[in-house]
């Protein structure tokens, strides 16, 4: 598989939004799941949200009716709809496909900073 890359992060206000793209060619073609995480500095990474191969979603509780997940398979692009965003959010955002027998091995992008000022 090759390496993710994400885009689209960067510096808002409180209350602003973001949309956050993942591309590799493994997002229209995977048999596995795919997921964002995001670390803040000093932090441990954190799930955000994942993505089904059914395009089934969940998100964690911080995030739930904030965020949104989802793919244009036609683009290769998994994307994180990031509203109401809130200073808390402020993280460096991952994406992570999997590959792999049984989807043991994952794949990670190099992060795009999202930054919410209050």
């Amino acid at each position: 598989q090759v390496q993710p890359v994400e885009s689209g992060g960067g510096s808002v206000q409180t209350g602003g939004s973001l949309r956050l793209s993942c591309t590799t060619p493994a997002i229209s073609s995977t048999t596995c799941g795919m997921n964002w995480f995001r670390q803040a500095a000093g932090k441990q990474r954190e799930w955000v949200s994942s993505l089904g191969i059914d395009d089934s979603t969940n998100y964690a509780d911080s995030v739930k009716g904030r965020f949104t997940i989802s793919r244009d398979k036609s683009k290769n692009t998994m994307y994180l709809q990031m509203n109401s965003l809130k200073p808390e959010d402020t993280a460096m955002y991952s994406c992570q496909t999997r590959g792999g027998r049984g989807c043991t091995i994952p794949y990670w992008g190099q992060g795009t900073q999202v930054t919410v000022s209050s």
